[in-house]
């Protein structure tokens, strides 16, 4: 086990709204070509945590649900951004309106410039929602640090869900496994940011050679990956020796600068701060969402299947 500060965190409840998908008809690609394409918010009922964020006609698009809060009662900029930075990869939400009320799901990363939460619910669920509907997030884990090792920087995590991301000291390193590596060369859109408590750092995917090399084309929703030679303890920034880790939140884009953003959860050097590669360094598997949630079901439903034509 990493120890953690836990016990002295705030848990606390912050409120969004399932959005309502906006759309700009046409994005100029970087080829020069304008597409027309599915993009951020709403309900993605076949996007699913676990899926492959490279496949799509898509340009941004979210998996599962995407929530902001539009708050009127007080400035409705600070109050989503609160909703962003309070809340949590890993911390639970809950449909408090509508027909969906009291659904639970599980919050899955955040989006910038869009500025939204994300949270993967089962399909059933989803089914019942609509843009509107209010989520309740019970937001835990900003101030969250690791005592053994002070210069990691740790963000947008629970720290209830660590141990299913397999952390391990290697004596005095923390080391993460992650499934694929990405060079900071590739990396776009959020770059320069002076915060990364919210939103995410795009990965470019114009280079053929790089995808290749990197094996890119094999990103899913999800993923935790490395970004090497990157730092964002006070903002995005390339520096030799340093990592970020963190999750794949949004799909692939056509627009230069952009493409699968990645949502940061520990930044340090490669000194304090290590990875290793495996396949299933992904939040279905790790906390049972998504792809693992719908497996889950359809094995259920084979078992009862099978023991009925036993019973018969």
């Amino acid at each position: 086990m990493v120890r953690t500060n836990e016990k002295r965190l705030v848990e606390m409840s912050v409120v969004g709204e399932i959005t309502h998908p906006p759309l700009t008809l046409y994005r100029v690609g970087a080829d020069g070509k304008p597409r027309a394409l599915p993009g951020t918010g709403g309900i993605s009922y076949n996007i699913r945590i676990g899926m492959s964020a490279v496949e799509w006609e898509a340009d941004h698009v979210e998996p599962g649900v995407s929530c902001r809060n539009f708050a009127k009662q007080f400035d409705a900029s600070s109050s989503n951004v609160g909703f962003n930075v309070l809340s949590q990869i890993g911390n639970t939400a809950r449909v408090i309106s509508g027909d969906a009320k009291g659904s639970v799901g599980i919050v899955t990363g955040k989006h910038g410039g869009i500025e939204h939460v994300l949270v993967d619910f089962d399909p059933s669920d989803m089914e019942k929602m609509a843009p509107g509907d209010k989520v309740l997030v019970r937001a835990f884990g900003l101030g969250l640090k690791f005592p053994d090792f002070p210069d990691v920087t740790v963000m947008n995590v629970d720290p209830r869900i660590l141990p299913r991301l397999g952390l391990k000291d290697a004596g005095g390193r923390l080391i993460v496994p992650v499934h694929l590596t990405v060079p900071a060369a590739v990396m776009g859109s959020g770059l320069g940011h002076n915060q990364t408590y919210s939103g995410d750092y795009d990965i470019q995917m114009f280079d053929p050679d790089t995808v290749r090399e990197y094996k890119l084309d094999r990103l899913r929703f999800g993923d935790m990956v490395a970004i090497l030679d990157a730092y964002s303890g006070f903002g995005r920034i390339y520096r030799r020796g340093h990592l970020i880790i963190g999750v794949v939140v949004h799909s692939c884009c056509t627009t230069a600068g952009h493409g699968p953003g990645v949502t940061t959860i520990f930044t340090g050097s490669a000194e304090h701060l290590g990875f290793e590669l495996s396949d299933r360094a992904n939040l279905a598997f790790a906390l049972g969402i998504g792809i693992a949630r719908d497996e889950k079901r359809r094995a259920a439903q084979t078992a009862r299947r099978r023991e009925d034509r036993r019973r018969a």
